[in-house]
């Protein structure tokens, strides 16, 4: 009786010695590792409002060329970016203060230290994650831009799906022959890698039967071009004030704004502009490898299609296609490009 007793006694003690000190030890590790990344972390806030550029200077003034070239890019009609009293498009703000292939010879001492900083502790690899924008007057051709930059914050330790490190947010001042045009806010991130799980051999998802593509959505906007499809037509929208052809539909004319639109019947010839071969992520309905194209109709317009008739490995950019349907299932058709090998 007093043995068990004594055993009863021992048992309970030993186990929460223990876990006492078990826990102490991990509490104690976990609030350096807290220590530590709080005391690295005010190293990093000593950069704050220091500059990372002064009495920067573009390389060119703001000009016509650069002007059409961006236009063209993102396939924007404004007349307000040509002719005597045009201006540069507002998003082109950064574009005039980047150092291109040869870099920037204005950075500061103290942006390149923090970068040191960062890179040291481990944090090399980097992202760009947003960036902000303010207008504050439009940039006209013949403007020399000047800028200056400051470290404006760097952020505690944050985890992210890839890696831990620290956002650093500089804010640009850019100025038009002196005065304040706008402020550029660019955001990065300074992280270590996420270690990535062993990477297990790769086995090609099996057609699930019965699976359909997905439906495309049909709403007032392009009721017409599918209707068209039904007919086997490809419509293409055309503004009835100014003519311009547009594709996708859309319910105004984005060189004119005009409201008013009718239609053309595309002849079915083209050549792809671009092509992406897709091989992953799988879907159903879908047997990947296979090739997704931008084709340029002969009408001008361009559109995101499938090309068929030839293998993904022989889809090449300037490839003469050809307008057909296909029909996917009982429900659905769509116009599809057939291209071909001679």
């Amino acid at each position: 009786m007093t043995a068990h007793a004594q055993a009863g006694q021992a048992g309970p003690t030993g186990r929460s010695g223990a876990t006492g000190k078990s826990g102490a030890t991990g509490r104690s590790g976990a609030t350096a590792e807290a220590d530590g990344a709080a005391r690295f972390h005010e190293l990093l806030k000593a950069f704050e409002g220091r500059p990372a550029a002064t009495a920067g200077r573009a390389k060119d003034a703001v000009n016509e060329p650069m002007i059409r070239h961006w236009c063209e890019a993102m396939g924007d009609a404004n007349p307000a970016y040509t002719g005597p009293e045009a201006i540069a498009p507002p998003t082109m703000l950064q574009a005039w203060t980047m150092g291109g292939l040869s870099g920037h010879t204005d950075r500061s001492p103290a942006y390149e230290d923090l970068f040191a900083l960062l890179d040291g502790a481990g944090y090399t690899s980097v992202v760009a994650t947003d960036c902000e924008q303010e207008y504050l007057r439009p940039l006209r051709p013949g403007d020399a831009v000047t800028f200056d930059a400051v470290i404006e914050s760097v952020s505690a330790r944050k985890t992210t799906k890839l890696g831990t490190g620290h956002f650093v947010t500089t804010r640009m001042d850019v100025r038009a022959n002196g005065e304040l045009a706008g402020t550029h806010r660019f955001r990065i991130l300074k992280f270590a890698p996420a270690v990535k799980p062993e990477k297990k051999p790769a086995v090609k998802p099996e057609k699930k039967p019965g699976a359909q593509r997905p439906r495309p959505v049909v709403n007032r906007d392009n009721q017409g071009f599918w209707d068209g499809v039904r007919e086997h037509k490809l419509l293409i929208q055309r503004c009835v004030d100014c003519e311009t052809l547009r594709f996708p539909w859309l319910p105004g004319c984005n060189a004119c704004a005009s409201l008013r639109w009718d239609t053309v019947e595309a002849s079915g010839s083209g050549t792809v502009f671009s092509y992406v071969v897709m091989h992953h992520p799988p879907f159903p309905a879908f047997d990947p490898p296979y090739a997704v194209a931008l084709v340029e109709l002969a009408e001008g317009v361009r559109m995101v299609t499938n090309i068929t008739g030839v293998p993904y490995d022989k889809v090449r950019i300037g490839l003469p296609v050809q307008l057909e349907f296909l029909r996917v299932d009982e429900e659905l058709e769509l116009p599809v490009f057939r291209g071909s090998e001679g």
